[in-house]
């Protein structure tokens, strides 16, 4: 078709000469062999809009959803009524939280077989189930987020401040006060309270300093490198003369009934540099110094926060992280050999 043509629905035209004539006649776009008309609007010279009409189907789809509207309005609740401050309620009596009633007893009925075993069975118990375990798993997510990731964070990683870790990590085999499933219950229910006296005034700057490199170079190189090494041969024995081993042990690993710190490690609750060690010398943890560490766990158990079986299911989900210890296993007296009788 060439460029003097106008084009058409039907792939007809017509010339610039019959766009004249129509022109003079009324309406220009009118072909002369009764072509689909315009409305009459010129667009770019000679570029017209037909005035087809739109076809059965869409004409069809939009008077449904012009009842759709109008049964929605009426089914559920929309209109407001300003003089009694209420509103148009629906006929279908529908309310947001009589549809949540509604999905939590489906949730409830699939839990509920769960839930009650778990209100009998001890932690260790729950965790020899494996489809317990599994339910507590998924569950227990929801928990851990509302409760334990604001301080540990998201799936057990811990959180840092300027002073090392605000709260230490749960998904690694570094466990201050142990880490079987008995221990993670009773940190989670009774909470924690770290506790190391201040030294400022039991210990001279020198002494400090002396047993602050000690430990620096046992975390560095290993206990029995810094034991045979003489540049902190002065810290091993302000360490060995003073209180430090009644509470990290001859060893320095630490002693888990009293939550203190293995210092043979790489790990560190507080901040682990030459400077953040002789902090935690001089000003204790939680020892009442203005300066000291601060290492406190509420317990979830007396804030009345979570019942007995959310700590359980919790105690399950940190075990499940990989960090968790086995139990040590019971020792059992041996039957005594019958006596044969005389």
């Amino acid at each position: 078709m060439s460029e003097d043509q106008n084009p058409s629905g039907d792939g007809k035209g017509q010339t610039r000469a019959q766009h004249k004539r129509n022109a003079e006649s009324g309406n220009p776009y009118q072909s002369s062999d009764g072509g689909v008309t315009t409305t009459g609007h010129l667009w770019d010279d000679d570029l017209a809009d037909f005035t087809n009409p739109p076809p059965k189907w869409w004409m069809l789809g939009l008077a449904v959803s012009a009842i759709w509207v109008v049964v929605y309005w009426l089914y559920y609740p929309s209109v407001p009524i300003p003089t009694s401050n209420t509103f148009f309620k629906g006929i279908g009596g529908w309310t947001a939280i009589r549809e949540m009633d509604a999905d939590k007893s489906e949730v409830d009925a699939v839990r509920g077989k769960y839930e009650t075993r778990l209100k009998t069975l001890a932690p260790a118990a729950i965790l020899a189930d494996s489809d317990l375990t599994e339910y507590v798993k998924r569950s227990g997510k929801v928990l851990f987020g509302d409760n334990c990731a604001p301080c540990h964070g998201t799936n057990g990683v811990g959180t840092k401040d300027k002073e090392g870790l605000f709260a230490p990590v749960l998904n690694d085999d570094d466990w201050l006060y142990g880490g079987t499933i008995g221990d993670i219950y009773t940190s989670i229910s009774g909470g924690r309270q770290g506790m190391m006296t201040a030294h400022q005034d039991s210990l001279s700057a020198q002494q400090i300093d002396d047993v602050a490199k000690y430990v620096k170079a046992m975390s560095d190189e290993g206990k029995d490198k810094a034991d045979t090494d003489a540049a902190v041969a002065a810290g091993k024995k302000v360490f060995a003369e003073s209180d430090c081993t009644s509470c990290h042990g001859a060893d320095a690993r630490g002693m888990q009934a009293m939550g203190s710190a293995n210092l043979t490690d790489k790990i560190w609750r507080f901040d682990g540099s030459l400077e953040g060690i002789k902090h935690t010398i001089a000003y204790g943890v939680d020892s009442g110094d203005p300066k000291t560490r601060v290492a406190i766990m509420p317990s979830f158990k007396e804030a009345g926060k979570l019942s007995d079986t959310d700590i359980k299911k919790l105690a399950v989900y940190v075990y499940k992280f990989g960090g968790g210890q086995a139990e040590a296993p019971v020792a059992v007296e041996p039957a005594a050999s019958a006596v044969p009788a005389q």
